[in-house]
């Protein structure tokens, strides 16, 4: 008696595998080649808008660059000027590394502080909290604008602190006042970090508080190990997103460079004495004004690295002090 696969017309099993395989793959790249079709759209965006104009950014800055003329391959010649010859790269670096020490904490702290505050009032909550939020409305030109109207030499801000016989400071005027000028900017916009750590402590539980107060733990220790490791996620997201646009901060720096006092100046970024001059206004300034795209390239790849290296340092150090509720991490 004949076996199945000596019958006439019996299909040997390895070629049903074989089909069954077939049919199968066809099926998963027909699934594949919908979900692609599907996804195009922002594939070709992302390719033509971000990854296209990295490479191109790369290339550019070993090449010497104007737009008008084509690019001249010269190596390194960018990163080597950057680092030894250009004095203002430095003072720029400084500025921002200053702006970054110096805003990034009090914005947090102030933040901390008004929304203690606030999680003690009783009335008008709503209000308060749209008052402190508004500011971060304003369009960040007019606020700088704005605020070098109050700076002004004869400005209120003076006209007040002529009334108590205190220093009147030249503001925006006075390479020695500049930066301070920019923190009362900054705290003055710190509505949206308030909101985030009133949301951070409505959220700690107050089963945490009546314990350490049994424990007999007073007002700075409950605030010490129960708020702040409570709020620490907040924190670390405020610290990380202050040092990223500490390293980006250019408007509020460039548009009052120029609009103050340019007699005789040919160049006002960074005004007075380039004490104004950040990071991304030398950048601006190369690229844009002096046409220098090569090295302007150069300049937003170091920039690019640097902000990658800051953000991949803070998130691995806050192992060590970030707190998550559950005790994730």
């Amino acid at each position: 008696m004949a076996t199945v696969a000596e019958r006439p017309g019996a299909v040997p099993e390895q070629v049903r595998l074989a089909e069954r395989r077939r049919r199968r793959r066809r099926s998963a790249l027909r699934r594949h080649g919908i979900a692609l079709l599907f996804m195009s759209p922002w594939i070709i965006g992302f390719s033509a808008f971000y990854v296209y104009p990295m490479a191109a950014s790369l290339y550019f800055s070993f090449t010497r660059y104007d737009i008008l003329s084509d690019p001249v391959w010269v190596g390194l010649s960018n990163y080597q000027f950057m680092f030894t010859g250009d004095g203002l790269f430095w003072q720029s670096v400084r500025n921002t590394l200053w702006i970054i020490a110096f805003l990034v904490p009090l914005q947090v702290a102030f933040g901390i502080g008004s929304a203690i505050v606030l999680t003690r009032v009783k009335r008008g909550l709503s209000l308060y909290r749209t008052i402190f939020f508004l500011p971060t409305m304003v369009p960040l030109v007019a606020a700088a604008l704005g605020w070098l109207f109050l700076l002004n030499p004869a400005g209120p801000i003076n006209r007040f602190l002529h009334l108590f016989h205190l220093p009147e400071p030249l503001w925006f005027y006075d390479p020695h006042w500049t930066k301070p000028g920019l923190l009362l900017l900054g705290l003055w916009m710190v509505g949206q970090t308030m909101i985030l750590f009133l949301a951070a402590l409505l959220d700690v539980p107050s089963h945490l508080y009546e314990a350490a107060e049994i424990e007999g733990a007073g007002p700075w220790q409950r605030f010490r190990h129960v708020t702040l490791p409570m709020i620490s996620p907040v924190i670390f997201f405020s610290v990380v997103i202050g040092v990223i646009n500490g390293f980006k901060y250019f408007t509020e720096a460039f548009v009052i460079s120029q609009s103050g006092d340019q007699t005789g100046l040919d160049n006002p970024i960074g005004y007075p004495q380039d004490s104004l001059r950040f990071f991304t206004s030398h950048l601006y300034q190369q690229g844009f004004e002096a046409f220098h795209m090569g090295y302007a390239a150069a300049l937003s790849w170091i920039l690019f690295v640097v902000i990658m290296a800051c953000t991949l340092v803070l998130i691995r150090g806050s192992r060590r002090w970030v707190h998550y509720q559950g005790g994730f991490r």
